[in-house]
């Protein structure tokens, strides 16, 4: 134990976080947001190594930019609803779902080829609910 008195711990909400952008990424307002193998943040995509950060509050375009040179706000700790490759069903619900694209979730990891979304939550005809 380290600590010999109270400690007043700095503290802030993380529901909306900014995050710098990856070199070459365009991020659409809406899309899924991964942080990239190096940390910086871009659009979903069939990769691994990748970590699932949450939904894009804006459209950025870094596409001429190098790594951290624009940053981008994301939503996190709720739920969103994204598209669903049809593979996801009830079975899946409360089990950890995959990224396809920047609005697209799998059930299943494509055989080691996609990164982890998050936990699904909800199934309607609309599409898949990750939290």
């Amino acid at each position: 134990m380290a600590l010999t008195q109270d400690r007043n711990t700095a503290s802030q909400k993380a529901n909306a976080i900014v995050i710098a952008m990856a070199a070459g990424a365009y991020i659409h307002a809406g899309a899924l947001v991964v942080a990239s193998a190096t940390g910086f943040a871009e659009a979903g995509s069939t990769a691994t190594g990748l970590t699932y950060l949450g939904r894009a509050e804006e459209a950025v375009d870094n596409t001429s930019g190098i790594d951290g040179a624009t940053e981008i706000t994301i939503m996190r700790k709720r739920a969103f609803q994204f598209k669903n490759d049809g593979s996801i069903t009830q079975v899946n619900f409360g089990k950890e779902c995959y990224i396809v694209d920047d609005e697209t979730l799998a059930a299943t990891d494509g055989a080691g080829t996609r990164s982890a979304a998050g936990i699904v939550v909800g199934i309607d005809s609309d599409g898949v609910w990750v939290e």
